[in-house]
Parts: C-alpha cells; structure tokens; sequence
C-alpha cells in the first residue's frame, strides 16, 4: 500500500482547533472538498462567521495541491481565532480591573466621607461644649491633627482658642476659666463679712 503523508502534513499546520473536512463526489469525477477550522475555545462568536475553504478538481489535482491550497488561509484562521480568544481574555480582564477599580474608588470615597462625617461630627461637639463654657472639655474633644491632615491648620487654631479661654492648672486644682470680670479686693470681701455679721 502507498504512503500518504495527509496527517503528517495536517500536523505540519500546527494549528490551533479542529480541523473538519467533508470530502464529497461532484459532477465529472470531479470532487469538492470543503475545510473548515473550527476552535471551541474562542469565545467570540464572530468566528462563527468564517465560512469554509471549498476546493474542487479532479482526485489527482487535489493530490497534487491540496495542502498547497490550505495551508495559508487554514493557518491565517487559527491564528485569526486565537488572537480573537487572547482580545476576548483581554476583553475580560479589562472588565474585572475597571470593576475592580470602581469598587477601589467607591470604597475610598466612601472611606473619606466617613472620615469627614466623623470630623464634623466631633467638631460639632466642640462647639457644643464650647458654648456651655467647659472649654477645658472641648479642648479634649478637638480631633488629633494626625488623623485629619488635610485639617490639620483648622484644627491646631481651634485647640489655641480653647486653651485661650481657661486658665491653666499649675497646682492640679480644677481650672477656673477666665471672665472679664474684675476680682473684688480683699476689702471689699472684708466690708461685706462684717456687714453680714
């Protein structure tokens, strides 16, 4: 029996998929022979879309330039098909990192909100305080300027005011804040014992 080559030759391709051929008999001993590439692992179906390569001659003229007629729009498929199926993967990975980087985004937004909501939060606080007049209390309630940077000017001028309006503790008793009244002498504190008296 003769040696063919065919599969060798098939191999030699080195395509990527499923080659599919129908072979049928046509008019005049003549035959068509229809090829086709088809790769399941693209995921885009516009590779459904490329029709197969039909050749038709006599069994001696397809002898003779079968693989000579295939070999480079066989090869451009395959190659064709897997770049579709690399730009389908890219396709894909584009989607997960823009996702990815939506929900970094949100979330960095939604961190910095929660960040602003507790500083205003506290700093209403302050003022709170710092209308009832414990200014020593609203001083603690001021936010550290490390954990609000971008604050950080707004909130050392804040701290300085407050610290302004008591006076300070040099022997550990409670502070007294400071008034603009002037102290009564010691007089006059005398006159009103002895009147009291």
């Amino acid at each position: 029996m003769e040696t063919t080559n065919f599969f060798s030759s098939i191999a030699a391709l080195n395509i990527t998929g499923d080659l599919q051929v129908t072979i049928r008999k046509g008019a005049e001993s003549n035959w068509i022979v229809s090829v086709m590439l088809n790769n399941e692992q693209c995921g885009d179906d516009a590779r459904k879309l490329i029709p197969p390569l039909n050749l038709r001659g006599s069994a001696e003229e397809l002898d003779n330039g079968f693989f000579e007629r295939i070999t480079t729009p066989i090869r451009t498929v395959s190659g064709l098909m897997v770049d579709m199926e690399g730009f389908m993967k890219q396709l894909e990975e584009v989607k997960k990192q823009s996702a990815m980087e939506k929900e970094k985004t949100d979330r960095e937004r939604k961190e910095k909100e929660a960040k602003e909501k507790k500083y205003r939060e506290a700093m209403q606080k302050v003022d709170e305080l710092e209308k009832e007049g414990k200014h020593r209390d609203a001083w603690m309630k001021v936010p550290d300027p490390s954990e609000y940077p971008e604050q950080a000017e707004a909130i050392r001028k804040r701290k300085s005011s407050l610290s302004l309006k008591f006076a300070p503790d040099l022997f550990g008793a409670t502070a007294t804040p400071v008034t603009d009244e002037q102290p009564q002498s010691v007089e006059a504190n005398v006159e009103e014992e002895e009147i009291n008296q």
